[in-house]
This record gives C-alpha cells, structure tokens and sequence, in this order.
C-alpha cells in the first residue's frame, strides 16, 4: 500500500461548520478495524484539531466507507445533526455516486445497466453476483458507460443505483471485466501498492443543513494509468 497519510497531507475537497469531504488515497481505511493501522478518520480529527487548536476530543461521524483500495469521495460529519440527516439521505438512496474503473477486459457494450443479485461471505470479505435472486442475495444495479479507451485499457464511467458490499468489483468481475489491480475479483495481477484502480469520481446530494444541491468532484490519484484518463 501507499506510505501512512498524517494531517498534513489530507485531501479536503470541501468543508464546512457541518461537513468534511475528503479525497481518501488507496491505502488508507475509513474507520479503525482489527489491523490496528490509523484510520481516516483518526487523520480527519487530528487535521481539526490542529485546524482549530481544538483541545480534548474532537467530534467526526463517519458517514459511509470506501474499501481499502478503492480511492475517492469521503464525507465525514462535524455535527451529530449532520450524521443523522447524511445517513439518511444516504440510506434512503438520494445521493447520486459516480465512479471511475479501470478495466483490462472490454465490456460487451459501451454503455449498459447491470442488474445482479449479491451474496456477500463475511469469511472471505467478498460478495459473489448471481444472474438470478438466491437465497440471502441482495439485489445490486449500476449503470455503466465507456469514457476512453486507452491504449491498453477502458475507463468506464459508473452510476451507482444501489450500495452493496464491494457491488462495482463483484459486478464488473461477473461481467468478465475485472477491475484493474482487483486480485480478489479475477484481475490477472495486482498493482504494486496494493491498490485497484476504482475511484470515487463524485458526489452530488442536499445538504444536510443548508439544503444546497452539493457537487463534489475528485481527482484520481497520480500514476500513469490515471494520468492517461484524466
């Protein structure tokens, strides 16, 4: 993986007295797990607290995740008022989430919408799509298009319709077009860093406050695949 973020180099996209949004790079974990590494959110309070040479304990709910990997739009809550109303706005499916993926396989058309049903394994921190519901499936739709072509791969632009676990890596897996880096997905092989070539583009919701149609947009990281696309 990338080398350990801190608080002096966190990607702040946008802030405010109610939200932070930052551009998560590949490697860093939204929320503390059994890996004992820092977590995101640990780096957001520190950059607060050293914002606003706030003393004691500083107040940041984390509102959604993105996996380990993956890169992009995080928001974070300042104030429990703004955590409640962004988990519902994003529980009841009013943000609209683009996404970026690099894959090596072509899809069968330039522009589709994928319809799957997902089964995710706890053990192996994995969802498998299934053409048809089974028993405990989740049913998962994203819209896709083509955005470039490059000279050896496609950058695909994605509508996220539902929020399953991992459902862009398992749905674009089923498809036979993995995403570039995603081992775990049926990639031939990993990137150096560990990271998979899947970015959180944008995010557009209402604020949770101030009612304001909101659009936040993220640069990719910098390697020479994301260079090309950008």
């Amino acid at each position: 993986m990338t080398k350990k973020s801190d608080a002096s180099d966190l990607l702040v996209l946008f802030e405010d007295n109610h939200l932070i949004i930052v551009n998560k790079r590949p490697g860093d974990i939204v929320q503390g797990d059994k890996t004992g590494d820092t977590a995101l959110s640990e780096i957001v309070k520190e950059y607060l607290k050293i914002k606003y040479n706030k003393p004691g304990n500083v107040y940041l709910g984390v509102v959604h995740r993105l996996d380990r990997p993956t890169s992009g739009i995080v928001v974070f809550a300042k104030t429990s008022k703004a955590l409640s109303r962004m988990n519902k706005l994003f529980s009841e499916g009013k943000t609209q989430k683009t996404y970026w993926a690099v894959i090596k396989n072509p899809t069968p058309k330039e522009s589709d919408t994928l319809v799957h049903w997902l089964v995710r394994n706890t053990k192996q921190n994995k969802s498998y799509a299934h053409a048809k519901e089974v028993p405990q499936s989740k049913k998962a739709i994203l819209d896709y298009r083509l955005l470039k072509k490059l000279t050896t791969y496609f950058l695909l632009e994605i509508a996220l319709k539902t929020g399953r676990h991992h459902q862009i890596r398992a749905q674009l897996s089923a498809l036979g077009s993995p995403i570039k880096g995603d081992l775990k997905y049926g990639a031939e092989r990993s990137n150096k860093d560990g990271s998979i070539h899947l970015h959180s583009r944008k995010l557009a919701f209402e604020h949770p406050v101030k009612k304001e149609w909101m659009e936040i947009t993220a640069k990719p990281p910098h390697d020479p695949v994301w260079n090309a696309c950008v």
